[in-house]
């Protein structure tokens, strides 16, 4: 397989559809696909023809199982002097940073809401992509694994920073230092998904609920997005001033015109989007 089919790109009324196609590898993924899924996060926020996202994989097994460990650096290290070791304090830290950090901050940040269709076992990196994703869809079949612990890891990718904010600092210390398995019907109920539906409806009901978005006020969804993210880090002074700076720029958007007038003529919204 190509490195180009291994993430499968599509755009279907307005839906931008990034689908991991690496199923004999437990759809890890390789820096080549971790590149390319931020690279087209970043271009869906700043394009009228997407608006909104999501983020599946091939197959029923696996969703996705982290980084594949197998694969190569996405690009040849620069030269070195002669007597360095082979990794160098900081190293390590950096390949975090440029890396499974920077694919999650790509979906946190994205103007657009991405949505995880999580059609198998989501583990290590895979749990993080799940969890950044402003909503979740899951298989029955689905597992959700903080498995980090099972390898004499902490949790990367941002996961110290999401879990506790999902399902409330217990848990999460439970959920890391066990790094047991979590069902879909568990993830569920404490809020890791939105919604557990058979697999055989997960592709359409993914499908439905993009499509919905897409069809909704697109600037002040990504505005909502960008406030809600920030309310669980910013003091009440903080977050009350960019609301009210947030409020200000969408009340000059087109769809928020749009939303007074149809109020007004008593009319389903057409919203365009801007």
């Amino acid at each position: 397989m190509s490195e180009e089919q291994e993430l499968l790109a599509k755009v279907e009324n307005q839906v931008l559809w990034l689908t991991i196609n690496r199923p004999d590898s437990g759809n890890a993924i390789t820096p080549d696909v971790r590149n390319r899924i931020i690279d087209h996060l970043g271009e869906a926020s700043g394009s009228l023809d997407v608006r909104s996202v999501v983020i599946t994989a091939s197959g029923e097994k696996h969703f996705c199982t982290g980084a594949d460990l197998r694969a190569g650096a996405a690009a040849a290290p620069p030269p070195r002097p002669e007597g360095v070791p082979e990794r160098a304090a900081g190293d390590a830290a950096r390949m975090i940073r440029t890396g499974i950090q920077r694919l999650i901050g790509g979906i946190l940040d994205c103007e657009k809401p991405v949505i995880a269709a999580v059609n198998g076992t989501a583990a290590g990196g895979g749990a993080q992509i799940v969890m950044a994703c402003d909503l979740a869809v899951a298989a029955d079949n689905a597992r959700l694994i903080q498995v980090f612990v099972r390898r004499g890891l902490i949790p990367d990718g941002g996961g110290a920073y999401l879990l506790p904010r999902v399902v409330g600092m217990k848990k999460a210390k439970e959920l890391v230092f066990f790094g047991d398995d979590l069902n879909a019907d568990e993830a569920e109920r404490l809020g890791l998904y939105n919604l557990v539906v058979p697999n055989a409806e997960l592709e359409a009901t993914a499908r439905e609920w993009a499509e919905r978005l897409a069809t909704g006020p697109t600037r002040t969804i990504g505005f909502a997005k960008r406030l809600l993210n920030r309310s669980l880090d910013a003091d009440r002074a903080t977050l009350f001033e960019e609301e009210a700076l947030l409020v200000e720029l969408v009340t000059g958007t087109e769809d928020c015109s749009e939303g007074r007038a149809s109020f007004i003529e008593r009319r389903p919204s057409e919203f365009k989007g801007w």
